[in-house]
């Protein structure tokens, strides 16, 4: 198939690593994947299996960029898409466009995002052949504004390289990394990846981490993530609460980590304190690298957390309870193993990335299916 995907993302986050990870493997299978961005887009670099030439930068400012709308679908009609796949609410109606004047390509959308849409989105969703949820919570959140028929809609959940993360832990890995932030090697390591936003909870892991630290003086917390601010306000909000917590030296912030398999692979217990989780990729992440997770209660930990089976959830905004649930599982290891063992063996099922593209694949291919009846029905007329 000749398949497009297009994301006007300025950031990296959960939905920038679906979108690298589904055209990367989509292009090992044999398509042939284009990809269209922004310019500067944080989703290149993690294109390693998409040519440079088959990447194209337009300047996708907003859902109304009409030289933007009209550059793709001359790319559209140049590279005879039979498939474009749009990722952001801004790019829909942009994809709408180059769909409509191209009558060959198929329109699908995926909705990474639990956020409300504007009632102007039912205009281009009139358009799309199908709307995918990366879970229950998405769809559900999406019908409930009637923006879509529910025909139109498939819950394809984020999926996760098992390469990646999957394996052995490594404790020369895990030595390095001490070292390379000032960690004695024996500590206790405590981490959360995530953009540096309030949404995010840092706060909460902070305040929970201060109530950790005195329980457990071999302790470390890790927070990996870019603040995405030009002027890295919240970071500075949360060294400052460092500070005030008195937790120097036992925190630390290690900004945007390239790959970070190797992190969660090395850390004792990972923590989730969103306070809202469409999915949880870097839950599921955490989960595939045998590691044990505490998450707060988002919609998107509900799915994919089976409380005391797989993980254990807490409330959201109660950094008390957070720590608790942390001490707890510290002072477990039978119980951080148990749990971590069985939440591989959930992500092996059913969050594999593997499982994703094939799913997506075959999405595609009933949407060509669809094209080609209307037509054969057309011809007959």
């Amino acid at each position: 198939m000749r398949i497009l995907q297009l994301s006007s993302a300025e950031h990296f986050g959960g939905g920038e690593r679906n979108f690298a990870d589904l055209a990367n493997a989509l292009a090992l299978r044999g398509h042939n994947v284009h990809a269209v961005l922004r310019p500067k887009s944080p989703i290149t670099s993690a294109l390693s299996e998409i040519p440079s030439e088959e990447i194209t930068t337009l300047t996708l400012r907003n859902a109304l960029d009409a030289s933007a709308a009209r550059a793709l679908s001359r790319l559209v009609k140049e590279k005879e898409i039979e498939i474009i796949h749009a990722h952001m609410g801004r790019d829909y109606s942009l994809a709408c466009y180059a769909a409509r004047q191209n009558p060959g390509a198929r329109l699908l959308v995926t909705r990474h995002v639990l956020f409300p849409m504007n009632p102007l989105y039912r205009i281009p969703f009139n358009y799309v052949d199908r709307v995918i949820a990366v879970s229950e919570a998405v769809a559900r959140s999406l019908l409930s504004q009637h923006l879509v028929p529910e025909e139109k809609v498939r819950i394809i959940p984020n999926g996760v390289s098992l390469s990646r993360f999957a394996g052995p832990k490594d404790n020369t890995a895990r030595n390095h990394l001490c070292r390379s932030w000032g960690i004695p090697e024996g500590s206790l390591l405590i981490g959360t990846v995530a953009e540096l936003k309030a949404l995010k909870g840092h706060e909460e892991f902070l305040r929970a981490a201060s109530v950790v630290a005195r329980e457990f003086a071999n302790s470390h917390f890790i927070i990996a993530g870019a603040d995405p601010s030009r002027r890295q306000v919240y970071r500075s909000v949360l060294e400052q609460m460092v500070a005030e917590l008195d937790l120097g030296g036992r925190v630390h912030l290690v900004g945007w980590v390239e790959d970070p398999a190797p992190l969660l692979k090395s850390l004792d217990l990972f923590v989730s304190a969103s306070r809202s989780e469409s999915f949880g990729l870097a839950i599921a992440e955490a989960m595939a690298s045998g590691t044990a997770v505490v998450a707060t209660d988002t919609e998107g930990a509900r799915e994919i957390i089976q409380h005391g089976e797989t993980g254990l959830r807490t409330p959201i905004n109660d950094f008390a309870a957070l720590a608790a649930r942390i001490s707890e599982l510290l002072c477990d290891q039978e119980m951080r193993e148990r749990l971590s063992q069985n939440a591989l063996a959930i992500v092996r099922a059913r969050y594999s990335l593997e499982k994703m593209v094939e799913t997506t694949e075959l999405l595609y291919r009933e949407c060509l299916a669809g094209r080609l009846k209307v037509r054969q029905s057309s011809r007959r007329e």
